[in-house]
Protein backbone atom coordinates (compact mmCIF):
# COMPACT_ATOMS: atom_id res chain seq x y z
CA UNK A 1 0.00 0.00 0.00
CA UNK A 2 0.83 3.44 0.50
CA UNK A 3 0.19 6.83 -1.26
CA UNK A 4 0.09 7.17 -5.27
CA UNK A 5 2.49 8.32 -7.26
CA UNK A 6 1.65 11.73 -8.92
CA UNK A 7 0.92 11.25 -12.48
CA UNK A 8 1.66 13.29 -15.65
CA UNK A 9 4.53 16.07 -13.77
CA UNK A 10 6.90 15.62 -16.77
CA UNK A 11 10.34 17.91 -17.55
CA UNK A 12 10.19 20.65 -14.64
CA UNK A 13 13.25 23.04 -12.90
CA UNK A 14 13.66 24.19 -9.06
CA UNK A 15 12.22 27.63 -8.74
CA UNK A 16 14.22 30.12 -7.40
CA UNK A 17 13.73 33.87 -6.90
CA UNK A 18 16.76 34.65 -9.18
CA UNK A 19 15.34 32.82 -12.16
CA UNK A 20 11.83 33.50 -11.31
CA UNK A 21 11.20 34.84 -14.96
CA UNK A 22 13.31 32.53 -16.69
CA UNK A 23 10.68 29.66 -14.77
CA UNK A 24 7.69 31.42 -15.73
CA UNK A 25 8.63 32.01 -19.07
CA UNK A 26 8.65 28.48 -20.15
CA UNK A 27 5.70 27.48 -22.49
CA UNK A 28 5.29 24.11 -21.52
CA UNK A 29 6.46 23.99 -18.09
CA UNK A 30 4.04 21.94 -16.04
CA UNK A 31 6.02 20.95 -12.42
CA UNK A 32 8.67 22.93 -10.48
CA UNK A 33 9.74 22.78 -6.88
CA UNK A 34 10.08 25.42 -4.20
CA UNK A 35 12.37 25.36 -1.07
CA UNK A 36 9.81 24.55 1.54
CA UNK A 37 11.44 26.66 4.48
CA UNK A 38 11.30 30.09 2.07
CA UNK A 39 7.47 29.92 1.29
CA UNK A 40 5.30 32.20 3.29
CA UNK A 41 1.82 29.88 3.53
CA UNK A 42 -0.03 32.78 4.39
CA UNK A 43 1.82 35.09 1.39
CA UNK A 44 3.20 33.20 -0.69
CA UNK A 45 5.35 34.40 -4.04
CA UNK A 46 3.09 35.69 -6.22
CA UNK A 47 4.87 34.58 -9.29
CA UNK A 48 4.54 30.89 -7.48
CA UNK A 49 0.47 31.57 -7.39
CA UNK A 50 0.93 32.41 -11.27
CA UNK A 51 2.53 28.87 -11.64
CA UNK A 52 0.08 27.03 -9.71
CA UNK A 53 -3.25 28.91 -11.34
CA UNK A 54 -1.76 28.11 -14.83
CA UNK A 55 -1.70 24.87 -14.09
CA UNK A 56 1.52 24.11 -12.87
CA UNK A 57 2.46 21.60 -9.98
CA UNK A 58 4.50 23.53 -7.18
CA UNK A 59 6.30 21.18 -5.43
CA UNK A 60 7.26 21.89 -1.65
CA UNK A 61 10.92 20.84 -0.76
CA UNK A 62 12.17 20.79 2.64
CA UNK A 63 16.03 20.83 3.96
CA UNK A 64 15.10 21.52 7.24
CA UNK A 65 12.66 18.72 8.51
CA UNK A 66 15.34 16.28 9.61
CA UNK A 67 13.52 13.17 9.47
CA UNK A 68 17.17 11.13 10.39
CA UNK A 69 17.40 12.63 13.37
CA UNK A 70 17.41 11.21 17.22
CA UNK A 71 14.54 13.36 18.42
CA UNK A 72 11.07 13.42 17.04
CA UNK A 73 10.23 15.53 13.84
CA UNK A 74 9.11 18.96 14.77
CA UNK A 75 5.19 19.40 14.90
CA UNK A 76 5.42 23.05 13.51
CA UNK A 77 8.10 21.97 11.12
CA UNK A 78 5.55 19.59 9.63
CA UNK A 79 2.40 21.80 9.69
CA UNK A 80 4.78 24.27 7.55
CA UNK A 81 4.77 21.60 4.95
CA UNK A 82 1.52 21.28 5.39
CA UNK A 83 0.05 24.36 4.99
CA UNK A 84 3.09 25.18 1.80
CA UNK A 85 1.06 22.27 0.02
CA UNK A 86 -2.37 23.66 0.60
CA UNK A 87 -1.79 26.92 -0.43
CA UNK A 88 0.18 25.87 -3.50
CA UNK A 89 -2.33 23.14 -4.26
CA UNK A 90 0.53 20.72 -4.37
CA UNK A 91 0.52 16.90 -5.72
CA UNK A 92 3.15 16.37 -3.02
CA UNK A 93 5.61 17.47 -0.69
CA UNK A 94 9.13 15.84 -0.48
CA UNK A 95 12.34 15.92 2.25
CA UNK A 96 15.29 14.03 2.43
CA UNK A 97 16.17 10.89 4.09
CA UNK A 98 18.83 12.33 6.25
CA UNK A 99 19.48 14.94 10.06
CA UNK A 100 20.02 18.52 9.91
CA UNK A 101 20.25 18.90 13.78
CA UNK A 102 21.30 16.76 16.89
CA UNK A 103 20.89 18.18 20.62
CA UNK A 104 19.16 21.16 19.47
CA UNK A 105 22.42 22.20 17.59
CA UNK A 106 22.12 22.90 14.21
CA UNK A 107 24.75 21.23 11.16
CA UNK A 108 23.93 23.69 8.47
CA UNK A 109 24.07 20.09 6.60
CA UNK A 110 22.32 17.25 5.20
CA UNK A 111 24.08 14.60 6.60
CA UNK A 112 23.28 11.31 5.96
CA UNK A 113 21.92 8.45 7.98
CA UNK A 114 23.25 5.34 9.53
CA UNK A 115 22.43 2.05 7.38
CA UNK A 116 21.02 0.91 10.95
CA UNK A 117 18.31 -1.04 11.69
CA UNK A 118 18.20 1.71 15.01
CA UNK A 119 18.58 4.47 12.41
CA UNK A 120 15.71 2.74 10.78
CA UNK A 121 13.27 2.58 13.00
CA UNK A 122 13.76 6.46 14.13
CA UNK A 123 13.79 6.92 10.43
CA UNK A 124 10.45 5.29 10.16
CA UNK A 125 9.21 6.47 13.20
CA UNK A 126 9.22 10.34 12.16
CA UNK A 127 8.35 9.55 8.16
CA UNK A 128 4.88 8.29 9.80
CA UNK A 129 4.62 11.28 12.16
CA UNK A 130 5.18 13.54 9.01
CA UNK A 131 2.60 11.27 6.74
CA UNK A 132 -0.02 12.14 9.80
CA UNK A 133 0.93 15.44 9.82
CA UNK A 134 0.08 15.92 5.32
CA UNK A 135 -2.56 16.93 3.69
CA UNK A 136 -0.93 15.31 0.15
CA UNK A 137 2.02 12.15 -0.42
CA UNK A 138 5.50 12.52 0.86
CA UNK A 139 8.38 11.59 -1.43
CA UNK A 140 11.86 11.26 0.51
CA UNK A 141 15.17 11.89 -1.47
CA UNK A 142 18.35 10.37 -0.79
CA UNK A 143 21.19 12.27 -0.31
CA UNK A 144 24.82 13.01 -2.01
CA UNK A 145 26.63 11.26 1.30
CA UNK A 146 30.43 12.52 1.24
CA UNK A 147 31.12 9.97 3.76
CA UNK A 148 29.15 6.74 4.97
CA UNK A 149 28.81 5.91 8.83
CA UNK A 150 30.80 2.22 9.76
CA UNK A 151 28.90 -1.28 10.79
CA UNK A 152 26.25 -0.09 8.01
CA UNK A 153 23.69 -3.32 8.65
CA UNK A 154 22.02 -2.76 5.31
CA UNK A 155 23.52 -1.51 1.83
CA UNK A 156 21.30 2.05 0.33
CA UNK A 157 18.89 -0.27 -2.20
CA UNK A 158 17.85 -2.39 0.90
CA UNK A 159 17.18 0.57 3.30
CA UNK A 160 15.19 2.80 1.39
CA UNK A 161 13.60 -0.42 -0.15
CA UNK A 162 12.13 -1.14 3.84
CA UNK A 163 11.61 2.44 4.24
CA UNK A 164 9.06 2.23 1.50
CA UNK A 165 7.19 -1.13 2.73
CA UNK A 166 7.30 0.10 6.32
CA UNK A 167 5.92 3.30 5.39
CA UNK A 168 4.48 3.46 1.95
CA UNK A 169 6.22 6.78 1.48
CA UNK A 170 7.06 7.87 -2.34
CA UNK A 171 10.92 8.28 -3.36
CA UNK A 172 12.88 11.17 -4.80
CA UNK A 173 15.33 10.02 -6.72
CA UNK A 174 18.14 12.50 -7.27
CA UNK A 175 19.87 10.82 -10.47
CA UNK A 176 23.09 13.21 -9.54
CA UNK A 177 23.00 11.57 -6.27
CA UNK A 178 23.26 8.21 -7.53
CA UNK A 179 25.53 9.64 -9.72
CA UNK A 180 27.72 11.42 -7.41
CA UNK A 181 27.89 8.32 -4.37
CA UNK A 182 28.69 5.80 -6.98
CA UNK A 183 31.82 7.89 -7.86
CA UNK A 184 33.31 8.55 -5.03
CA UNK A 185 32.47 5.23 -3.57
CA UNK A 186 34.11 3.35 -6.81
CA UNK A 187 30.52 1.77 -7.60
CA UNK A 188 28.16 1.24 -10.24
CA UNK A 189 25.40 3.34 -9.93
CA UNK A 190 22.95 1.23 -11.95
CA UNK A 191 23.80 -1.01 -9.46
CA UNK A 192 21.44 0.47 -6.89
CA UNK A 193 18.93 1.69 -9.48
CA UNK A 194 18.39 -2.02 -10.57
CA UNK A 195 17.96 -2.46 -6.83
CA UNK A 196 15.27 0.23 -6.02
CA UNK A 197 11.51 -0.21 -5.74
CA UNK A 198 11.27 2.67 -9.00
CA UNK A 199 7.52 1.87 -9.05
CA UNK A 200 7.31 4.08 -5.51
CA UNK A 201 9.82 7.04 -7.50
CA UNK A 202 7.09 10.18 -7.61
CA UNK A 203 9.69 12.09 -9.63
CA UNK A 204 13.91 12.43 -10.11
CA UNK A 205 16.32 15.28 -9.56
CA UNK A 206 19.15 16.00 -12.56
CA UNK A 207 21.94 18.22 -11.37
CA UNK A 208 25.82 19.32 -12.31
CA UNK A 209 28.36 18.95 -9.87
CA UNK A 210 32.29 19.43 -9.89
CA UNK A 211 35.59 17.09 -8.63
CA UNK A 212 37.30 18.79 -5.74
CA UNK A 213 39.71 17.59 -3.41
CA UNK A 214 39.60 14.28 -4.84
CA UNK A 215 35.80 13.94 -4.66
CA UNK A 216 32.95 14.57 -6.57
CA UNK A 217 30.69 17.15 -5.08
CA UNK A 218 26.58 17.73 -6.40
CA UNK A 219 27.05 21.64 -5.81
CA UNK A 220 24.18 22.11 -8.36
CA UNK A 221 26.34 24.73 -9.50
CA UNK A 222 27.39 23.46 -13.23
CA UNK A 223 26.06 22.20 -15.96
CA UNK A 224 24.69 18.71 -16.20
CA UNK A 225 27.55 16.10 -17.05
CA UNK A 226 26.97 13.31 -19.78
CA UNK A 227 26.87 10.74 -17.59
CA UNK A 228 24.37 11.90 -15.57
CA UNK A 229 21.80 12.57 -18.50
CA UNK A 230 23.15 9.02 -20.02
CA UNK A 231 22.00 7.57 -16.10
CA UNK A 232 18.35 9.56 -16.40
CA UNK A 233 17.60 7.78 -19.99
CA UNK A 234 19.21 4.27 -17.93
CA UNK A 235 16.61 5.02 -15.22
CA UNK A 236 13.98 5.66 -17.84
CA UNK A 237 14.60 2.54 -19.85
CA UNK A 238 13.65 0.60 -16.89
CA UNK A 239 10.74 2.34 -15.57
CA UNK A 240 10.28 6.53 -16.45
CA UNK A 241 9.27 8.79 -13.44
CA UNK A 242 6.52 10.75 -13.45
CA UNK A 243 8.72 13.61 -13.31
CA UNK A 244 12.55 14.55 -13.79
CA UNK A 245 13.27 18.25 -12.39
CA UNK A 246 16.57 20.47 -13.59
CA UNK A 247 18.24 21.60 -10.09
CA UNK A 248 20.26 24.86 -10.06
CA UNK A 249 20.93 26.81 -7.05
CA UNK A 250 23.90 29.29 -8.00
CA UNK A 251 25.89 30.07 -10.60
CA UNK A 252 23.22 30.66 -13.22
CA UNK A 253 23.99 30.43 -16.82
CA UNK A 254 22.38 32.61 -19.65
CA UNK A 255 18.15 31.53 -20.24
CA UNK A 256 19.69 29.87 -23.29
CA UNK A 257 22.12 27.63 -21.67
CA UNK A 258 19.22 26.35 -19.36
CA UNK A 259 17.16 25.80 -21.58
CA UNK A 260 19.42 23.90 -23.75
CA UNK A 261 19.74 21.98 -20.13
CA UNK A 262 16.09 21.40 -20.13
CA UNK A 263 16.17 20.11 -23.40
CA UNK A 264 18.58 17.89 -22.83
CA UNK A 265 17.06 16.15 -19.76
CA UNK A 266 13.69 15.73 -22.05
CA UNK A 267 15.80 13.84 -24.91
CA UNK A 268 17.14 11.33 -21.80
CA UNK A 269 13.76 11.24 -20.27
CA UNK A 270 11.45 10.77 -22.81
CA UNK A 271 9.11 13.61 -21.64
CA UNK A 272 7.93 16.22 -23.76
CA UNK A 273 10.03 19.66 -23.64
CA UNK A 274 9.06 22.42 -22.01
CA UNK A 275 10.74 25.44 -23.85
Amino acid sequence: MGDAVPAGLGVGIGWRPAISGFVASLPGLRFTEAIAESVRPARPDPALLALRDRGAAVVPHGIRLSLGGAEPVSAGRVAHLAACAEALGSPLVSEHVAFVRAGGVEAGHLLPVPRTRAALDVLTANVRRTLDGLPVPLAVEPIAALFDWPDAEYDEAAFLTELAERTGVLLLLDVANVYANARNRGADPLDLIDRLPLERVAYCHVAGGERAGGRYHDTHAAPVPPEVLDLVAELCARRRPPGALLERDDRYPPAAELRDELDAVAAASGHPRVT
